[in-house]
């Protein structure tokens, strides 16, 4: 099969890597692609915000599948262009992806679904969020609606920051994104991810992680795209499992089907685990960055044959198979991320950190020459396999020392729940 996966970021270097290693792969292009994902696959220089663009590439390179790995060309209708043309692709449909696009519209699915998730309330104007603050009080989490790269989430533990953050998001500070604001309560307990490919009737669950979006150790600083993850996510007992399917992701594939606009894709659902069980905090309608690299490592099946499955409405016939092994990512960012960062410094060593257990995937990267350049905010990933998450932890950090990047920095501290959980004695 000729595959076209569409972008640049450790997500699509991860997703390129697992589908380089497919028996059915003849070619794989990427669009725009980064440093790392040229080793594994071909870069094109595509506009993918031109449709017609894409459709024409896919009809010239006889592309069998595309693959969609950011929200953005998902939520703006990239896949139903390229379905109406006749080109096979990955992913939800504009209207499916309003699941990621706009955290009312899922709030709306929850309400009419009866699905566990925080109280809220959504507004168009600020005096009307402010009120509803004031009422409610804080702790309480202040949310833009639309997309926001995964800095529109405001977590206000006192009621000066919430009204900061209706602020923010009226005044422009996401863009289009904060036009719509929906204020949530509070929820106490352990956050996890868990992940399901759809075909639209059928759901096939993947599997769990936790990600540390805080850019400081131990939890602490403003929230990121996220600074390293771990997967599986202790916290995800089998029992917990079921109910989150049975409680929240089969009512949800079913209200959007019942709708006439049925989810096919990766359905990636945040979760919060309460005394009073699971509840959603958000989706997201494409694979998790960094919880994508992760659940590669992990992955044994074929990813191109789950990815068709979900496509063609096949999954019923599917399973997913994984290793054993926890697998843990850190990482490494521009210093100043999440603010403003240099661009253009130079990355030595990368050959000295990779070894049969360990994957460096590259998000913001380019090369320049012989020269390995950082472009992006957060710009490598580095991924390691261990019989705990501990041990993965271990490899992942001696994998960094091995990295000359005096411009980069990462946290310490990745994992540490799974592996307070590992190391406590056992009653």
């Amino acid at each position: 099969m000729n595959i076209l996966l569409i972008g640049s970021g450790g997500r699509e270097h991860a997703l390129a890597w697992a589908l380089a290693k497919s028996s059915k792969l003849t070619k794989l292009f990427v669009a725009p692609g980064n440093a790392g994902i040229a080793e594994v696959a071909k870069l094109v220089a595509l506009d993918v915000d031109d449709h017609d663009a894409v459709i024409a590439f896919c009809r010239t390179e006889q592309i069998d599948l595309v693959v969609v790995g950011p929200e953005a060309p998902l939520v703006a209708g990239l896949v139903d262009d390229l379905e109406r043309a006749g080109v096979k692709a990955f992913g939800p449909s504009k209207a499916a992806a309003q699941l990621e696009g706009s955290k009312a519209f899922t709030k709306g699915v929850c309400d009419e679904a009866n699905i566990p998730t925080a109280g809220y309330g959504r507004f168009s104007n600020p005096d009307d969020a402010l009120a509803y603050i004031k009422a409610k009080g804080a702790p309480i989490v202040v949310k833009a609606d639309g997309l926001a790269a995964g800095k529109g989430v405001v977590v206000a533990m006192t009621r000066p920051e919430a009204e900061d953050a209706v602020t923010a998001c009226f005044d422009g500070s996401f863009g289009d994104a904060g036009a719509e604001v929906v204020i949530e309560e509070f929820l106490e307990g352990e956050e996890a991810s868990f992940f399901v490919l759809s075909d639209g009737i059928n759901a096939l669950p993947l599997a769990t992680a936790q990600d540390h979006k805080r850019v400081h150790d131990g939890d602490t600083g403003p929230n990121t795209g996220g600074m390293g993850a771990y997967s599986p996510a202790p916290v995800m007992t089998p029992d917990l499992i079921s109910r989150v399917m049975d409680e929240i992701i089969q009512p949800t594939i079913k209200t959007l089907a019942d709708r006439g606009t049925p989810f096919k894709g990766v359905l990636y659902a945040g979760l919060m685990i309460t005394s009073a069980g699971p509840k959603l905090i958000e989706y997201n309608t494409r694979f998790g960055d960094p919880e994508c690299q992760v659940l590669v490592m992990r992955l044994k099946s074929d990813l191109l044959d789950l990815l068709v499955a979900s496509v063609d409405g096949t999954l019923s016939d599917q399973q997913a198979e994984w290793h054993t092994d926890s697998a843990l990512t850190v990482v490494m960012a521009s210093n100043g991320y999440p603010a403003s960062y240099k661009k253009g410094t130079e990355i030595r060593g990368l050959d000295n950190a990779a070894s049969d257990m360990v994957e460096v995937f590259h998000a913001g990267t380019k090369r320049e020459g012989n020269r390995l350049l950082a472009v992006g905010g957060r710009v490598l990933n580095v991924t390691a396999l261990g019989n705990t998450v501990g041990a993965a932890k271990t490899r992942a950090y001696e994998a960094i020392e091995q990295i000359d990047w005096p411009e980069g920095f990462c946290r310490s501290d990745i994992g540490w729940r799974a592996i307070e959980r590992e190391t406590e004695p056992e009653a």
